[in-house]
């Protein structure tokens, strides 16, 4: 695949030199062994890793999705087994871990944006080992020193992978409804017994070793959330040696085959169901994470990672659709100019039409906006580490978990819609298999789900992130009157921009001082989700435009144009989206079921 129809090289550097200036951190303890030029070589690797090895197998594994053998394993393309290992053996797993096991301590700003270009090559390629890394920094902040030394190490070495199995088929996001049982043994392990539903990566043939990490409830814990307990449950026991042993009683029971995002396994599996230990003791073997009944908390550090993984993800899927619907439009003659009466004439490029640089112009400010959103929660994500002060870092951390919700919905829902655009841009083409747009759309359709759906993302936000505490709202707020203060003082476009997003903000304030209703409030938390995702992604535009205000030549000019664009087309929807939360709007909660 060409390298411009990936990711746009020019515009990560904008973001992360420009704009964010990560190259400073270098500056820091933590990061002291970089410099720019080693930033670059990372991206370079990651480039080279997306473009030249996730990118060229993922049609194929779109049109060779897993199946199961008749020895009940998994059966996939050897081309994914190539792939995963050459990802394996460049050390980008770890790199963000602390140099004492095995790390590089990279900034998480340069991770998360080589993680784009991985994504974007091969979503259901970078799914394994993306689940992994954030399974084994659980296990790094969580685990016992054995722990980490038996099952982290061998995933930051690219030998083993890892899950998160948390669902269940009664139970899907509603996780306190749990059923899979732990039972204590005297040798301090539990057993486990249970299903899990929707285990991405669950099994497969792709490593030495697979470690789920496993919700269960030990006998007589409480019900609901606050009874669940952490696992590890590894397919393979580890030797003597820590190598993987005998098998563990954990089956595939079976593989859900999905509207996209095929690559990767998705599955159904039993824990001590004693299909791989016949005679032995029943139940799968289990070592307990943390303290018993502590296991949702430990749980939400790997979700809440994984869940700004998935917006970056979405972002990726949606930006590589960008750039091909763009080369497309380039490169395809249909039509004339409207004001062109001569049928003779020739025809000229598509992108020649204002309808389609309308389509184009969209899909650059949603795939760019969300790649600004995940990279500056990957900065957060530094600042919590490095920050100069307690204050900085504890700043970081409010506005990391205020956002974390906004950063996982919004590219799924809006890269998803440049996807759809892409789409458009093609035509009749678009809606067959001859280009990879229709396939895009369909990978990325699942991001609005995992990881928490739309809806729950919005509760979180409205329920648990702004109505409970606004400490994290009040700094996002300050943020934005800085930013806004300083592009008034610029004058022309920025300063028009800043008072368009002043007054949004203040609709924003006044649909949520009220604080009574808080059922009709959370009723309609999805229109507050998108409308204070629209708020902040329209920020950022605000703080790109800035920097790219006295930039000459079309990088620059694009980037004022899809500003311009954000403010004059996008923003403006927060107005109507607001309105029901200003109501409190009874309809979805007096609404008869059996009308519909």
């Amino acid at each position: 695949m060409s390298n411009d129809r990936l990711l746009a090289r020019r515009d990560l550097e904008f973001m992360l030199y420009e704009w964010l200036k990560v190259d400073q951190l270098a500056a820091r303890e933590r990061f002291h062994a970089y410099d720019r030029d080693m930033f670059d070589s990372v991206l370079d690797l990651a480039e080279h890793l997306g473009t030249e090895v996730f990118a060229p197998i993922n049609r194929l594994l779109d049109e060779n999705e897993p199946r199961m053998g008749l020895d009940g394993r998994v059966i996939q393309p050897p081309e994914l087994l190539t792939a995963l290992r050459a990802f394996g053996e460049s050390g980008l797993i770890a790199s963000t871990f602390d140099e004492e096991i095995g790390g590089a301590q990279l900034p998480y700003a340069v991770r998360s944006a080589c993680m784009t270009y991985l994504a974007a090559g091969s979503l259901a390629t970078y799914a394994y080992p993306f689940l992994s890394e954030a399974n084994a920094h659980l296990l790094v902040t969580h685990g016992t020193p054995g722990q980490i030394a038996t099952f982290a190490i061998p995933i930051l070495e690219g030998r083993w992978f890892g899950t998160m199995c948390l669902s269940e088929q009664q139970a899907g996001s509603s996780l306190g409804d749990i059923t899979t049982i732990a039972v204590p043994q005297e040798d301090g392990t539990h057993r486990v017994f249970g299903s899990k539903m929707w285990i991405s990566g669950g099994d497969h043939e792709l490593a030495d070793n697979i470690v789920h990490l496993v919700l269960a409830r030990t006998p007589g814990a409480p019900v609901g959330p606050r009874g669940l307990s952490l696992f590890i449950v590894p397919r393979h026991l580890p030797d003597g040696s820590g190598e993987p042993g005998e098998r563990n009683d954990v089956t595939l029971v079976g593989l859900n085959h999905k509207m996209g995002y095929r690559g990767t396994t998705n599955t159904l599996l039993a824990f001590g169901d004693g299909a791989h230990t016949p005679g032995a003791q029943a139940g799968a073997v289990g070592f307990l994470v943390g303290e018993v009944g502590s296991g949702l908390p430990i749980m939400f550090d790997m979700m809440n990672e994984a869940r700004i993984g998935v917006g970056a993800g979405a972002v990726a899927v949606g930006y590589t659709g960008y750039l091909h619907s763009l080369a497309y439009a380039r490169e395809r003659p249909q039509g004339r100019p409207m004001n062109l009466k001569d049928a003779s004439a020739p025809q000229v490029p598509i992108i020649d039409h204002p309808d389609v640089r309308r389509m184009l112009l969209a899909q650059k400010a949603y795939v760019e906006g969300g790649l600004a959103l995940v990279l500056f929660c990957a900065l957060l994500v530094d600042e919590q580490l490095t920050a100069s002060t307690d204050d900085a870092a504890a700043e970081a951390t409010l506005l990391l978990g205020l956002l974390t919700p906004i950063a996982k919905s919004w590219p799924s829902r809006w890269c998803l819609t440049a996807n759809d655009l892409a789409i458009q841009v093609h035509g009749g083409y678009g809606y067959t298999r001859d280009f990879p747009v229709e396939q895009f759309y369909r990978d990325n359709r699942l991001n609005m789900i995992h990881e928490g759906t739309h809806g729950i993302q919005a509760v979180d936000l409205i329920g648990r992130k702004i109505l409970r505490s606004s400490d994290g709202l009040r700094s996002l707020w300050t943020r934005m009157e800085r930013s806004i203060a300083a592009a008034t003082a610029v004058g022309g476009a920025p300063a028009r921009h800043a008072a368009a997003l002043a007054h949004h903000i203040a609709e924003v304030k006044a649909a949520l001082e009220d604080t009574r209703e808080v059922e009709a409030l959370l009723a309609n938390a999805t229109s507050g989700l998108e409308a204070i995702g629209h708020v902040v992604v329209a920020w950022l535009w605000l703080e790109q435009e800035c920097v790219a205000r006295s930039g000459t030549g079309a990088f620059y000019e694009g980037k004022r144009s899809a500003a311009e664009y954000f403010f004059a087309h996008e923003l403006p929807i927060v107005t109507p989206l607001l309105d029901t939360l200003r109501r409190r709007d009874r309809l979805f909660l007096d609404l008869d079921p059996n009308s519909l």
